[in-house]
């Protein structure tokens, strides 16, 4: 079993920064990591992914501005969001696939609560 619990998100001006932390309760060296993200009145959408052994992959609109990584040592997935635009305010969410990799939400098992981002223009 895993449980995850995201942390960082607030309020930042648009050009600013953050740094979104997932904590993982159990193990998750051999959990590929995601993150998604949801806005008000629309679907949850995958955003970034590292597989076990790092293999980094993200949709092209944050290509350049978000950086996944992950210390299997911390059991610990991170996501630094640099040049944040409004409309990368949503809620974001970590999740844990045994799968390894995927941008689908129905490849991961284990989800954390989110932490809401909001990028002020």
């Amino acid at each position: 079993q895993v449980q995850l619990v995201e942390s960082g998100g607030g309020l930042v001006q648009a050009g600013g920064s953050l740094r979104l932390s997932c904590a993982a309760s159990g193990r998750i060296f051999r959990y590929g990591m995601g993150w998604f993200r949801q806005a008000p009145g629309k679907e949850r959408e995958f955003v970034a992914g590292i597989t076990w052994t790092g293999t980094t992959y993200n949709i092209d609109s944050v290509k350049g501005r978000f950086t996944i990584s992950r210390d299997n040592t911390k059991n610990t997935v991170y996501l630094q969001m640099n040049s944040l635009k409004p409309e990368d305010t949503a809620v974001y969410y970590c999740a844990a696939s045994p799968t390894g990799r995927g941008d689908r939400t129905v490849q991961y098992d284990y989800w954390g609560q989110g932490t809401q981002v909001t990028v002020s223009s």
